[in-house]
């Protein structure tokens, strides 16, 4: 147990992680039957899983990865993004956003965000299209889809691919319509804080043949067996493409079958749990709630604060150290990408995107995941109230 910084025993005993996954006997029953199998790498439970995956989120097709990150590499790629493109980002979100432009020899271009959403802002976009870009990568920040149509409004105008980071948005919704059936490509993320997991694991649906053949393609060495320029016999093989080895193996998919059963139900927690958060923040003095667009439903991958740090008499680490000191195991979700060192040598500079850093400054994520109990809950809710109620002005 840690020395609350503020006093006093902490809120918890024992320390409260930000996200969990919640693996049970049919999930672990579903891994040894695919142990005991002839196949644990390359099987029949990889194309069970993308057969699911695709029909829960509306797409024609569906391409596993090893992870995410991996995925949208391949939808670069697919997308044909290559030396000197550019693609449009947000600064908001983790740099495999970002990152999976360069891996192709492309440079990311960083729009701003809505101060509400914290989503890119559809009207930031159109300003930094030039005659390079190729393509536009929104994120579903939290969990919340993207304004989409007038994202689509814009790539149709000037003829760009939408690819969809998704990692947080499984099962959401905008104007109905889940998330995977509004973008070209879709990745979703099967890290173990995301709403499934496959430990590790990623996923690109979309509605193109073209788009998911190349994935296939990327994903495994860029090696066929079709199409060939000749024919040696049965065994041939040809490498079309430089590719990469990002197979998700048949374990990882065994694994997302099971836990694909369980994931409206996984949603449904989440969403009790941020109504619960809501009410208890709603008229508390120092922070705000995240907002949420009256045409979105939220899957609820992270549940954001943002601090009114001009009613606090404390910055926002204080108050993040504090609550740690609870064993509120809070986080920030993200620095702006183009703020990492790495993208300072590559010449992006602060102030690139106003609304981002203001929001980075004032950003506080707590815990949610669907595995949290009442007593949980309770120990969030207590500990936030302590801790901004000690340092209101």
């Amino acid at each position: 147990m840690t020395l609350a910084i503020l006093g006093g025993k902490p809120v918890r005993d024992t320390y409260l992680s930000y996200g969990q996954q919640w693996i049970d006997s049919d999930d672990i029953q579903s891994v040894i039957d695919t142990l005991t199998s002839p196949f644990i790498t390359q099987g029949p439970r990889i194309e069970e899983f993308e057969k699911k995956v695709a029909q829960y989120s509306g797409a024609k097709y569906a391409v596993a990865f090893a992870n995410g990150t991996a995925a949208l590499h391949g939808a670069c790629f697919a997308a044909g993004i290559g030396n000197g493109d550019e693609v449009i980002t947000t600064p908001i979100t983790f740099a495999a956003s970002s990152n999976c432009v360069l891996y192709c020899g492309g440079r990311p271009v960083f729009a701003d965000i809505d101060e509400e959403t914290y989503n890119i802002d559809p009207s930031k976009i159109e300003d930094v299209i030039t005659e390079k870009t190729k393509a536009i990568i929104p994120v579903d920040f939290t969990g919340q889809p993207v304004e989409m149509e007038a994202i689509r409004r814009i790539a149709d105008k000037h003829d760009l691919v939408i690819i969809e980071d998704a990692a947080h948005s499984i099962g959401a919704t905008f104007k109905g319509r889940r998330v995977g059936t509004l973008a070209d490509m879709t990745m979703f993320s099967f890290h173990p804080v995301k709403h499934i997991t496959t430990a590790e694991g990623g996923m690109i649906v979309t509605d193109s043949e073209e788009y998911a053949e190349k994935l296939r393609l990327f994903r495994s060495h860029g090696i066929t067996n079709q199409n060939l320029t000749k024919d040696e016999g049965p065994w041939y093989y040809e490498m079309a493409e430089l590719g990469y080895n990002y197979r998700m193996t048949d374990l990882q998919a065994a694994l997302g079958v099971a836990q694909l059963k369980k994931l409206d139900h996984f949603i449904a927690n989440r969403r009790q749990i941020v109504d619960r958060y809501n009410q208890a923040f709603a008229s508390l003095p120092g922070v705000r709630t995240p907002f949420q667009h009256v045409q979105t439903q939220s899957s609820w991958h992270l549940y954001m604060l943002s601090l009114n740090l001009e009613q606090l008499n404390v910055g926002r680490r204080e108050i993040f150290e504090a609550l740690r000191a609870e064993n509120i195991g809070v986080h920030v979700h993200y620095i702006p990408v183009y703020l990492h060192p790495y993208y300072q040598k590559l010449g992006y500079e602060k102030g690139l995107c106003p609304a981002a850093e203001k929001w980075y400054e004032s950003a506080l994520t707590l815990p949610l995941y669907p595995k949290m109990s009442d007593e949980d809950i309770k120990s969030v809710i207590k500990g936030v109230e302590k801790v901004i109620g000690h340092y209101l002005i």
